[in-house]
């Protein structure tokens, strides 16, 4: 069946055409050189092999006539993706890709130093700078689908494959974000899957941290940054949406409101009274509870005088994707199910 390709699409072969044109013209005359060197060395193809060369040839051009393509409306206006994409470019939301079994074939190096799943990225290939993916090496991998976070490069990006930007907050917890992507790459049935899974070893946490822990404590999120202090709400990372998403847990009152509404506030050390819960779920590579137990402003606080405060390094953090939100709430429910017991 033919289909008349739309005009973006065009533009994105022309781009990718023109671009390879030059590498195939200066591949094809030493391709003759070499056919005509050794062509009175091989033995001519018998009707045979004749016949199922034609044959996969043929198959292969059928498959390709008949490949499939879905719209998707984004940010960008409605645009054209294969319904089976084989070479995903993920510049964000790679967890959720991976919990649906899809390997993407570049991604940017922060990403797949992912701790809670580079394992099995030894083969992806590097993007570039994260938040800044390099237009030249997303071009050598000849992409089908790029998947983006902040749209950096979008304009060039989208001439190379279908470009699919979702805003960061724009998939507000792990549940939408694996049912977007299981519509997306034509996956529902894993990604239902997969999180029923996750709901069920999430409430076994939940109950174990609700059986340990009293229903009205409070539990704030930070970060260290030496002379101030970063603290979060349930969708920026550092063990917020484990915390208040995945467990149920509050902020203290006097910020709840508005955390969850701006997701991040920068504080002075001055202020952590007013933004410090009976527990502290702490993001630092520097300290430890010593450290704290040691400073008049950090001693002073109820969490750090109880040892309710977790202190874990930014490559533990960081990450808030589907694979790392489940690791992280199971080891945050360890920890308080632990303290609670001592």
């Amino acid at each position: 069946m033919n289909i008349s390709l739309p005009r973006q699409k065009r533009a994105r072969h022309r781009f990718v055409a023109g671009f390879l044109l030059l590498l195939i013209l200066s591949m094809l005359s030493a391709c003759g050189a070499q056919e005509a060197a050794t062509s009175s060395n091989v033995a001519p193809a018998s009707a045979k092999e004749k016949s199922t060369a034609v044959q996969s040839r043929a198959a292969s051009n059928a498959a390709a006539d008949s490949s499939e393509v879905r719209t998707i409306s984004t940010i960008h206006g409605d645009i054209e993706i294969p319904a089976h994409p084989k070479r995903i470019v993920a510049e964000e939301y790679l967890g959720s890709l991976i919990a649906l079994d899809v390997i993407p074939v570049g991604a940017p190096g922060l990403t797949i130093q992912n701790y809670y799943f580079k394992e099995a990225l030894t083969d992806v290939a590097d993007t570039g700078t994260y938040g800044k993916p390099s237009v030249e090496n997303i071009l050598a991998l000849n992409p089908d689908l790029i998947i983006m976070g902040n749209g950096e490069n979008y304009e060039l990006l989208s001439k190379i494959a279908p470009t699919i930007v979702i805003p960061y907050g724009e998939l507000k917890n792990v549940q939408e974000e694996l049912t977007y992507f299981g519509k997306l790459l034509g996956k529902d049935t894993e990604a239902k899957a997969w999180l029923e899974q996750y709901d069920q070893r999430i409430a076994a946490a939940k109950k174990k941290v609700d059986a340990a822990i009293p229903a009205d404590a409070s539990f704030s999120i930070m970060e260290d940054g030496e002379k101030k202090i970063w603290v979060y709400g349930d969708n920026f990372g550092r063990g917020g949406q484990p915390i208040y998403q995945a467990l149920g847990r509050k902020a203290p009152t006097p910020i709840a409101d508005e955390l969850m509404e701006k997701k991040w506030a920068e504080i002075s050390l001055e202020l952590l009274d007013t933004y410090a819960g009976d527990y502290i779920v702490l993001t630092s590579n520097r300290l430890k509870i010593e450290d704290l137990k040691s400073d008049p402003i950090w001693a002073s606080l109820p969490a750090v005088q109880n040892n309710h405060v977790y202190i874990w390094p930014e490559e533990r953090s960081w990450y808030y994707d589907p694979l790392a939100v489940l690791a992280q709430t199971e080891e945050l429910t360890t920890w308080l199910a632990d303290n609670a017991s001592q």
